[in-house]
């Protein structure tokens, strides 16, 4: 299969491809979404078989409007009325108790829930209206791999297993949304991304936001809470921006090439490493959150690239959402000068 990629102007050829029972990649605030039409279970499975995603990870459901929404779930609380009120369009994920046989259980992971997502993107918003459906949108990437923040993501794993991408350029946020289950007595945070707690708390009140693993055996109901996740070939070691100095000594005892992926700052004290090994994250928590997964993609580019020394940030606002994917990028493994 040849992968078109289709601009914002040819959406009309997107969506036919989306009627058809195809997979089409597109873009959101967040990252890119692996698009097929949420009520076709067929072209739902496409999904799984080109991302080798585990099959009881359910899938976020892409809107257009809450009136879509409404179609589908047993119970629209007036929490969920004043959360998308405050942040839909935007980088906020909701999930909701179903009607019976709403969707197919490929859709939900076979739980009575599903996630649902009204993107910040005028080109898929338009996307989706034309397609008269919602769409299923996991990443657009190989399961387990940093998610694409550019259409050339996509491309690199994608191409040939799906119909096309729609390019709209590169996104926005760069991490995925947060996702908070409303079917539930609390309401509870199960992936943070760039709509915080504190942002959700000032709407509706206290909620959960300790809730972000699963059991072996229990079914996950949002992406990014069980399997592996954002990893990169090389090994990925979260670094504090004062024991960078320390951690490229350590690095080069190794003996084999490494990478930086940091900010300005930090970056300005190893201008003899040679470019290609020096991956700038901007000079905020905001960008850095934006270029975390172009940069540990840019290091899989980069076959000899072993180790990765990845810059740390507080956990708090934004900083909760980079941690949680740098964390996992990096399997929990952090730099210590004790490494030495």
């Amino acid at each position: 299969m040849q992968t078109k990629v289709f601009k914002p102007d040819q959406l009309a050829a997107a969506a036919a491809e989306l009627a058809a029972g195809e997979l089409v990649a597109f873009p959101t605030e967040t990252v890119y979404g692996l698009g097929a039409d949420a009520t076709n279970e067929t072209a739902v499975k496409k999904v799984y078989q080109a991302k080798g995603r585990p099959s009881d990870n359910p899938l976020i459901v892409h809107v257009a409007d809450v009136a879509t929404v409404k179609k589908y779930v047993a119970d629209f609380p007036t929490t969920a009325e004043k959360l998308t009120q405050a942040f839909w369009p935007g980088s906020l994920t909701i999930i909701l108790p179903l009607q019976p046989n709403a969707f197919s259980k490929t859709v939900t992971g076979g739980l009575n829930t599903a996630a649902f997502r009204n993107p910040r993107n005028q080109v898929t918003l338009d996307l989706i209206k034309q397609l008269g459906r919602p769409i299923v949108g996991p990443s657009a990437n190989t399961s387990g791999k940093p998610s694409p923040t550019l259409a050339e993501h996509v491309l690199h794993d994608l191409a040939g297993k799906i119909a096309g991408v729609v390019d709209d350029g590169p996104t926005g946020v760069g991490l995925e949304s947060t996702v908070i289950d409303l079917s539930t007595t609390t309401p509870t945070i199960l992936r943070p991304g760039a709509v915080t707690k504190e942002d959700i708390e000032a709407v509706i009140g206290s909620i959960n936001a300790d809730h972000h693993k699963v059991k072996a055996d229990e079914v996950p109901k949002a992406p990014g809470m069980k399997y592996k996740h954002y990893a990169p070939n090389a090994q990925v070691y979260m670094t504090a921006a004062t024991d960078f100095k320390a951690a490229a000594a350590w690095a080069r005892e190794q003996g084999e090439p490494f990478g930086l992926l940091a900010t300005d700052q930090v970056l300005a004290e190893f201008s003899a490493l040679a470019p290609a090994y020096r991956f700038s994250l901007g000079d905020s928590i905001v960008t850095a959150s934006q270029h975390l997964f172009d940069g540990l993609r840019h290091y899989d580019q980069l076959p000899e690239v072993k180790l990765i020394l990845a810059e740390e940030f507080p956990a708090q606002g934004l900083g909760v959402a980079y941690m949680n994917r740098l964390a996992k990028s990096a399997g929990q493994q952090h730099f210590t000068k004790s490494e030495q």
